[in-house]
């Protein structure tokens, strides 16, 4: 298994910052989806579990994105969140979601498929999280429904799907080769 470096554990760190500061500003644009109801504002609630699917297609190696989400809760913490403290348990909870979908895939398939899976198990902690914290528990079943199903779709749609794509584009630019080096399953994949 690959071990991670120090030379990881920064790249996961930088990246883990810039997206704590994406998360402190998505906190308003999050506000301002939430008072039009049926949980709109859940389907945009997965920008807050990206940093670990992106860091973790981006380096390929396990832990990156446990530490990616939990370095992005801290940031965003750090930058004045105010959800508060409550953060860095979110980001922890959220980043053993992704982690946990690419541990069961034996960190060798970085697909947008378990991309997705990834953002969704990090949608499943939220909404424990907010179980835990007593943010759901009073919804009626359908809206309560209604919530986790909002939050799944973002989970997929934005911590997924926006990710995965992300990391292509960003692959296509050649920046990943900087930190990820070819592989021989990438040469193999040329002579296809």
């Amino acid at each position: 298994m690959k071990r991670l470096k120090l030379s990881d554990i920064l790249i996961t760190i930088v990246i883990a910052l810039v997206f704590g500061i994406i998360y402190k500003l998505w906190g308003p644009v999050y506000n301002i989806f939430k008072p039009f109801g049926l949980h709109i504002g859940d389907v945009i609630y997965g920008m807050w579990f990206i940093a670990g699917t992106v860091a973790v297609l981006l380096l390929r190696k396990p832990g990156v994105a446990l530490l990616a989400e939990t370095a992005a809760a801290s940031g965003e913490f750090l930058v004045g969140s105010e959800y508060g403290l409550s953060v860095l348990l979110y980001g922890i909870v959220q980043g053993l979601g992704t982690e946990l979908m690419f541990a069961l895939f034996g960190y060798k398939r970085y697909t947008a498929f378990v991309a997705a899976l990834g953002g969704i198990a990090a949608a499943v902690g939220s909404i424990i999280m907010d179980a835990a914290y007593g943010y759901v528990m009073d919804l009626a079943l359908w809206n309560l429904l209604l919530l986790i199903g909002a939050r799944l779709i973002g989970g997929f749609l934005l911590a997924g799907l926006l990710a995965y794509f992300l990391v292509e584009a960003l692959e296509k630019t050649g920046v990943t080769s900087l930190i990820r080096p070819a592989s021989d399953e990438d040469y193999k994949a040329l002579d296809q």
